[in-house]
């Protein structure tokens, strides 16, 4: 679960690098950053103004981005880091390492917009006109194989991980999907506003058709009743697939069937096709994550001509592939996804995008070279104290957890006692050697890097799984919990300010990094995690009554953010959102807990003005700074797990008593809450 969407499902003394940084300039001799503070605002009243205001007033959002923080503002500067690695290592030359020419090739080929331009819609070309030849329905079976080996997302979701409820095995995984727009609800509400964006979405597919006429000198008058039979096949996938709140509970997304039984359940797609198609051996069993979505796909195949699903198979090429074909597709891609959908003014420099596309496609071997320049070897050990550290408060609160019985306690000390953790990098780096990488190539190179990661995917059918991998690449700025390997993981992107400063004091540091780190463990347990076991299993180990308890706790969470208006007329989904703010609530606790204990063995003096404590709620407070617009909230709002940054800090301390003393708050302040919540 990152701690950030698109970009923390979540993030003493860590690294420090020593390169131009506005945090680590504008930082106070204790770490905090007096000049995003606004304290002419009454911490009491409204502690996110009066820590990040002048920050917010300074940093308006950038006309390439649809929010700024300060995630964004250490990922920009990992991303002139990676610039500087790509340019370099993009320039030919006998001695660069295959690592190297891989990395700088791929590169030169993304900047390389003249090429691309005069290869206009060529790289598509194959595989549209395979589509354009089936000639049954029969044929979907493997048009679908083909599209997915390509990384082309449609009909539904197919991939290979570990068993819910054998974690050391890796089984095959199908589930819904197929969607062009960011949620199955886009589809379904019938308010003003998603009204409006059906009919821009709409319009988006039929230019986007109508460009690809253009290109193949074909007339495009067909564009837009070809548009409305995408709409209606993908709004009846919507109509069958599971709302995010419910997939928030993994039982409702785990059904393991035989082969007999998922042909029962779908007698019209011929699975075993499928799996030959995708070089699979023999599948005796597999999850399904929605049963009742592919019995709706299976109608949905029938009642819809081939001719319209032909339409859809080539709308969803066009939309995968939009980043890598001429800047007319690109930009008509921008202008939906990015303008109307998030309020982004401009398209991003090339030089972003690309690096952006090289770690994606080659991202430990961009990463290997990203560690070398940017992260210390010996900041592992002094973060996996500070995560020692908040393990042994989480000890503590579950010893002290009155609403537990001793049973469950047991158990949730095990589970905790399994936690692996993870800082920096792989231990073991993917080798891309079969990965090959042409100077003018960029379609092919970015096809035949989404091909290798799909294999190698695909290659773990039925083998032990490998704990050891990395869900995120190193010079990521943020941090996850797996459930499912119950392990916490830190790239080594986020190690830096303002979330870790090697000069700032240890109550900062404590707020920001050591808030992040218990934000992760708290992971697992909030509603999601809590369901597994220490061996990553999908396993009830709560009693009854220990179970009813926690809802009832996690109901007050579920409320109190429900309340929260990130914009005029949204609220948040307080029940889509409570995992992230269980985790929120949970790891400022944890982190305030050993910042004490620290303090009873050696006394941190007042610095800047601030005691120890004020400077750890600030310190927590200005990783939260943030600007966004308002399509972006309302988009975030409907689909993102995750609160604004103005609920992560204000949501948040209402509910920590220790925090109202530090600022000698008062009951009746607007940052007292009434009746506090408190999970963990």
């Amino acid at each position: 679960m990152n701690l950030f969407s698109r970009g923390l499902a979540a993030v003493t003394a860590l690294v420090f690098i020593s390169l131009s940084s506005n945090a680590a300039e504008s930082a106070s001799a204790s770490g905090i950053d007096l000049k995003a503070m606004d304290t002419s605002a009454n911490p009491c009243t409204n502690f996110y103004q009066y820590a990040c205001g002048a920050w917010r007033q300074a940093n308006p959002i950038p006309p390439d981005r649809s929010r700024w923080s300060r995630f964004n503002e250490l990922s920009d500067r990992n991303l002139s880091i990676e610039r500087g690695i790509l340019e370099k290592a993009a320039v030919p030359g006998a001695k660069r390492t295959a690592l190297e020419q891989k990395i700088g090739d791929y590169y030169s080929a993304c900047m390389d917009e003249k090429t691309i331009e005069a290869k206009g819609t060529q790289p598509i070309e194959p595989v549209l006109k395979t589509i354009r030849g089936l000639s049954s329905k029969a044929d979907l079976v493997k048009a679908t194989a083909e599209l997915h080996q390509n990384g082309v997302r449609v009909l539904f979701g197919f991939g290979v991980g570990p068993d819910r409820k054998n974690s050391k095995e890796n089984i095959a995984n199908i589930d819904q999907g197929g969607l062009g727009l960011p949620d199955r609800d886009y589809y379904l509400k019938t308010d003003a506003k998603s009204v409006e964006l059906r009919g821009q979405y709409e319009q988006h597919v039929r230019a986007m058709l109508e460009l690809l006429a253009k290109s193949e000198g074909r007339p495009a008058s067909d564009a837009g009743p070809q548009a409305q039979a995408v709409l209606r096949i993908e709004t009846a996938l919507a109509k069958a697939s599971l709302d995010r709140v419910k997939r928030r509970n993994p039982d409702l997304t785990y059904h393991k069937l035989t082969m007999a039984e998922l042909v029962t359940l779908t007698p019209d797609f011929d699975w075993k096709q499928y799996f030959a198609a995708i070089n699979l051996p023999p599948v005796q069993s597999l999850n399904v994550g929605v049963p009742d979505f592919f019995k709706a796909l299976d109608d949905t195949i029938q009642q819809t001509s081939l001719e319209d699903w032909k339409e859809y198979l080539i709308w969803h090429v066009l939309d995968t592939n939009a980043r890598l074909l001429p800047h007319a597709f690109e930009q008509e891609r921008f202008h939906f996804d990015e303008q109307i959908m998030s309020g982004v003014k401009e398209m991003q420099a090339r030089w972003k995008s690309c690096v952006t596309s090289s770690d994606r496609a080659l991202g430990e071997a961009l990463g290997q070279k990203f560690v070398e320049v940017a992260f210390s070897g010996p900041s592992k050990a002094k973060a996996l104290q500070l995560v020692g550290e908040i393990e042994k408060e989480m000890s503590k609160d579950i010893h002290d957890a009155a609403w537990m019985s001793a049973a469950t306690k047991d158990q949730a000390l095990t589970k905790l006692n399994e936690v692996s953790n993870k800082i920096g990098y792989p231990e073991k780096w993917k080798d891309y050697t079969s990965v090959q990488v042409e100077r003018s190539d960029y379609f092919g190179d970015s096809l035949r890097a989404r091909q290798f990661e799909i294999k190698r995917n695909q290659a773990k059918l039925g083998k032990p799984v490998d704990k050891s991998e990395w869900g995120m690449t190193p010079p990521t700025v943020n941090a996850y919990y797996s459930p499912q390997q119950n392990n916490i993981n830190f790239p080594a992107g986020i190690l830096q300010p303002p979330f870790y400063n090697a000069k700032a004091d240890d109550a900062v540091n404590y707020g920001a990094i050591g808030v992040v780190i218990g934000h992760e463990l708290t992971h697992g347990f909030d509603d999601q995690g809590r369901r597994f076991d220490g061996a990553g299993n999908l396993r009830d180990w709560w009693s009854a009554a220990d179970a009813k308890a926690f809802e009832t706790r996690a109901d007050c969470v579920v409320q109190e953010y429900g309340g929260f208006s990130p914009v005029s007329g949204v609220s948040l989904n307080g029940k889509l959102t409570l995992g992230e703010n269980a985790a929120d609530n949970g790891g400022i606790r944890l982190a305030y807990a050993a910042l004490m204990d620290s303090l009873a063995t050696h006394v941190l003096p007042k610095m800047d003005g601030f005691t120890p404590q004020q400077r750890f709620f600030v310190g927590y407070a200005q990783i939260w700074c943030e600007n966004a617009t308002e399509q972006q909230s309302r988009l975030l709002a409907n689909t993102d797990p995750h609160s604004p940054g103005q609920f992560r800090v204000n949501g948040v301390l209402q509910n920590v008593p220790e925090f109202g003393q530090a600022y000698g708050c008062k009951v009746g302040d607007p940052m007292i809450a009434k009746d506090p919540c408190r999970v963990w």
